[in-house]
């Protein structure tokens, strides 16, 4: 009774803990958007009410999204790595990994967004396309965990084809192509991905395996991009429609209330469509190779159920309540006598909303954990999202202007690149996976929208200019945490220097000397 009554206390500490994150995530960017519509930019009392309900739901989604991958997620990817890597046979290990980037990949629901922004490409093409890429690119990724090749060189040589291709790719597929590389690695994909690399360096017992477990997301994240552009070379498409999002009209509480319930059906069916795959994998891996007991099965189970309500409360959430007032807001506040004010505004809500992502906590835990909290959450936290509001700040003046995505991301990467052989080799690794991280669903559903009603106001080219938010949001970050461990090499030498013949601080046998970091 007591062990009983102690699990129900923990359990409903956990729920009140991951509650309060939620509450903590969100409420900045609700009261971005109040304060907003009460002052410069008035919206309809339609639009408001969709808006705070579409809170309620993301939060109550973020919170159980957040069970369900610290219980099922991470711990079915942690297994499944590291009994794939046992074999220690790279056929069986390439092949394993390949079928799980595709399958994951097919299962992430952001990537159905993608394919609708490419109406010259049938959908069914470039879901396979871009699967197809993320699977080789994760064989990619996990032959170099287990070889111990250094991250840079192999980014270096993938960016330089991507931009190479860049010069040969219709301008209308270029910003969507920098945006799959974002979009395709979400809430479904990375805590099972991050996890597997976790997994299958726990092999490794060199002083570089805890490093080099980090690095995956950043190779996916180019498989998409590659496969995007390489479709299109193969259509040639006229300017690609854009349908924006239905402003809704509600007279009631109870038509509110339909509004979202009419959705609901289609996200539940979306979310049982996508993790259906990785259920079905996990269980003939089970049957075949882990054998897991019956008390672990069950708690992975629990925390699918947990994922999957998570996830289906989140994206009706977000994009019925978020999106629909992210473009009305954009539109209103390009409108104004001076819409430069969309700069700043845009810059405060990437701030706060990156904390927003599920994928991100996932990130950031993970990072914590891995170093022995030698990178902490809060430094993490506060990296991504300077680098976020950087970004959007970059993403608002191409609306204005209308300059090439490429006049930003070609110096942005140069110089996250050219960092990248002076900092910790964890750091250049962390860097670029959440690159891939912090560009998710929030992004695509509120800061993406946000930019095209922006651009529709302005009568600029939505496809050109307002399409690439996510490419910007998933380049800043490249640059900001690197810079947080080229600070922290210089903080760390100087210490040294001024405390000579004193010995180091022990507890971080698990990180490099120059990789630990404090905010």
């Amino acid at each position: 009774m007591g062990s009983a009554g102690g699990t129900t206390v923990g359990s409903r500490k956990k729920v009140l803990e991951k509650w309060y994150e939620a509450l903590r995530a969100v409420l900045p960017i609700v009261a971005i958007v109040l304060a907003l519509c009460f002052s410069i930019a008035p919206i309809s009392s339609s639009i408001l009410l969709c808006f705070l309900l579409g809170t309620v739901m993301v939060m109550a989604g973020m919170m159980l999204f957040t069970l369900g991958a610290e219980t099922a997620m991470t711990p079915m990817g942690q297994n499944v790595g590291s009994s794939m890597s046992k074999s220690r046979n790279l056929f069986v290990i390439a092949g394993i990994a390949f079928l799980i980037g595709f399958i994951v990949t097919i299962s992430e629901p952001d990537l159905q967004v993608l394919a609708e922004q490419v109406p010259a490409v049938p959908n069914r093409v470039i879901i396979l396309s871009v699967a197809l890429g993320v699977g080789l690119f994760l064989v990619v990724a996990l032959l170099r965990m287990l070889f111990g090749v250094a991250l840079p060189y192999l980014l270096v040589f993938f960016y330089g084809a991507v931009f190479v291709l860049a010069a040969f790719v219709p301008k209308d597929f270029l910003a969507v192509a920098f945006d799959s590389g974002g979009v395709t690695t979400g809430p479904m994909t990375v805590p099972f991905i991050m996890a597997l690399g976790i997994g299958v360096s726990a092999i490794r017992s060199d002083r570089h395996a805890a490093d080099d477990s980090f690095g995956l997301i950043a190779l996916c994240s180019v498989g998409p991009i590659l496969a995007v552009m390489a479709l299109g070379l193969i259509y040639h498409p006229l300017d690609s429609l854009y349908e924006p999002p239905m402003i809704p009209v509600v007279e009631d509480s109870a038509q509110l209330w339909r509004l979202f319930v009419r959705e609901l059906p289609t996200y539940m069916k979306e979310i049982a469509i996508s993790l259906l795959p990785i259920f079905l994998f996990f269980l003939v891996f089970q049957s075949l190779v882990l054998r897991l007991s019956k008390r672990k099965l069950k708690k992975i189970l629990i925390g699918l159920v947990y994922t999957y309500t998570g996830l289906v409360l989140f994206l009706t959430g977000a994009n019925v309540g978020f999106m629909p007032a992210g473009n009305y807001l954009g539109q209103v506040l390009a409108g104004l006598s001076h819409p430069q004010i969309l700069i700043p505004i845009a810059m405060l809500m990437g701030y706060f909303i990156v904390k927003a992502e599920p994928a991100v906590y996932v990130l950031n835990k993970q990072v914590e954990e891995i170093t022995d909290g030698a990178i902490s959450e809060r430094a993490m936290g506060t990296g991504l999202s300077i680098g976020v509001s950087i970004s959007l700040g970059l993403a608002m003046a191409r609306v204005l202007t209308g300059i090439s995505i490429l006049w930003f991301l070609v110096p942005g990467y140069l110089t996250a690149l050219v960092i990248s052989f002076f900092v910790p080799k964890m750091y250049t690794a962390i860097a670029f996976d959440s690159g891939g991280v912090a560009s998710g669903p929030m992004t695509a559903a509120f800061l993406l929208p946000l930019a095209q009603g922006a651009c529709m106001a302005l009568g600029g080219n939505i496809v050109t200019d307002a399409f690439g938010v996510v490419a910007m949001v998933a380049m800043t970050p490249l640059i900001t945490i690197q810079a947080m461990g080229l600070a922290s090499r210089l903080l760390t030498a100087a210490r040294r220097k001024a405390a000579a013949g004193q010995p180091l601080v022990p507890g971080f046998d698990r990180v490099e000397e120059d990789a630990i970091i404090e905010l």
